[in-house]
């Protein structure tokens, strides 16, 4: 099931005229099932920052992580803190993947090393990387929601634009984003987005490290792990280091060669 939610001001009958169409071109290679659409109307309520209520500070092992709004718990003043308000870009901390990422760059991060975070979102990852010794991170994220909430996470943080650059773009394919992020010059680059997205951004992770750097992904389904191990292995760049896993949710960490 997919739920979503239009606006009363938006022109339903075009949108969910355009999803049929769509749905029905997947058909060719996807089993997209009865494709069923069911319309209701929901109460109006402020889906936006309702969430909120939901969202309290937790730890990954030594770090903090609490929403801006929230005071630090008493028990957890003695930790590595990193507040976060997301909006509406992904990356809370809550979710496995991210917990996955955050657990590998507190074990291959050197001080002083740069971090390349593909698909920031929140900025979550970057941060994180900074807090715990990063000398510098850059993040790419396609949705521009996403790189003001970075920025002003970042802001919250204490790292400066200086320290954690950002743009928007696809690094995958755009050169421009590319050449902003630099090439040949990262100790780490970090992406937590989808498997499919992973193999596809694996050749290009790796012209943006140094030799030995290190190549931290997570977003990985289970049953996805063996699709991007596979990936990793026919690409003479990488030397897959460490597969690891919480919960249905999957972490690969490569060595680039040389």
């Amino acid at each position: 099931y997919l739920t979503f939610y239009l606006d009363e001001e938006e022109d339903k009958g075009t949108i969910l005229l355009n999803i049929r169409k769509e749905l029905d071109k997947m058909r060719a290679y996807l089993d997209v099932g009865a494709c069923m659409i069911e319309e209701s109307q929901t109460e109006d309520v402020d889906w936006v920052n309702n969430w909120k209520q939901y969202f309290h500070p937790f730890t990954v092992d030594q770090i903090l992580i609490k929403p801006t709004w929230e005071e630090v718990p008493e028990e957890h003043k003695d930790k590595l803190m990193i507040e976060i308000d997301p909006g509406t870009a992904f990356g809370t901390g809550s979710h496995e993947t991210t917990q996955l990422c955050i657990r590998q760059i507190q074990k291959y991060l050197k001080h002083g090393d740069r971090v390349l975070d593909v698909g920031t979102g929140s900025g979550i990852l970057a941060i994180a990387a900074l807090k715990l010794g990063a000398g510098s991170a850059f993040g790419t994220d396609l949705d521009e929601t996403a790189i003001t909430a970075a920025r002003e996470n970042a802001e919250v943080n204490g790292i400066s634009e200086a320290d954690f650059g950002l743009v928007q773009g696809n690094i995958i394919d755009d050169e421009e984003i590319q050449k902003a992020a630099g090439l040949g010059c990262y100790d780490i680059v970090v992406a937590n987005i989808l498997a499919p997205v992973i193999i596809m951004l694996q050749g290009e992770a790796a012209r943006h490290l140094k030799p030995g750097g290190i190549f931290i992904t997570s977003g990985i389904i289970n049953t996805k792990e063996e699709d991007v191990k596979d990936a990793f292995a026919a690409n003479s760049d990488w030397e897959i280091l460490e597969i690891t896993h919480q919960n249905d949710w999957v972490s690969v960490t490569a060595k680039k060669r040389g």
